[in-house]
């Protein structure tokens, strides 16, 4: 245990100490709140994902596709996260640092800290809505940021697994989205012909060919 926390950054491991600390001191209810908010903020963002697609019923093919490309992108971010934690197999804090309280339960060994599964979702998530939506970029950003530090201030990350995470997700989703843009557009052009699709993927009552810069 030592000497793998040898292996972290000083300032990583300070800040965690501070936080917890912080943590610790703040109202058992508050904790509480962030306790389960770590994870709800998930289930915000799965809401905000169907609100795109709502919205891109309205809209051309290509914001119909950046909506469905939305969750997609978040989900492969995730899955990028838990193949590069299954190489560097970094131990979760709340084992690795002696003499802290944690808010949340820490994690089984083996379930690895570096990079954050949690902190990755979020920032995907929220890279990738605003790819879809750019319009809720002041709202999924705040959401991001407060789901990633829940991680921190619950106890079950360092900050620099939360940073790792972060930069992975807001990185990842928009590339995979803009990769996979023109063919998921020509996809979604496609499937709004056919009938049995055409009822998810287009409002009946609004035409399709809308503007791409009414996003």
């Amino acid at each position: 245990m030592n000497n793998q926390l040898d292996d972290i950054p000083d300032i990583s491991v300070e800040w965690y100490r501070d936080i917890v600390d912080f943590a610790g001191r703040t109202p058992h209810w508050f904790q509480q709140l962030v306790d389960v908010g770590t994870d709800a903020v998930l289930l915000v963002f799965a809401a905000l994902f169907l609100g795109a697609w709502w919205r891109a019923r309205r809209r051309d093919d290509r914001t119909m596709a950046f909506a469905l490309l939305a969750p997609v992108a978040m989900v492969t971010a995730y899955l990028v996260s838990e193949v590069i934690k299954t190489f560097i197999q970094e131990d979760r804090p709340c084992r690795l640092v002696s003499g802290v309280v944690t808010i949340a339960q820490c994690p089984p060994l083996g379930d690895w800290s570096l990079p954050s599964n949690h902190s990755t979702l979020v920032a995907a998530a929220a890279a990738a809505l605003v790819v879809a939506w750019r319009r809720t970029m002041p709202y999924v950003t705040i959401l991001a940021v407060l789901g990633a530090f829940s991680r921190v201030f619950v106890g079950v990350h360092f900050p620099h697994d939360v940073l790792a995470g972060v930069l992975l997700g807001a990185i990842a989703a928009p590339l995979i989205m803009l990769v996979l843009a023109v063919p998921v557009t020509s996809l979604a052009g496609w499937a709004r012909s056919t009938a049995a699709l055409r009822v998810l993927l287009t409002d009946a009552r609004t035409s399709r060919s809308v503007p791409a810069h009414r996003r």
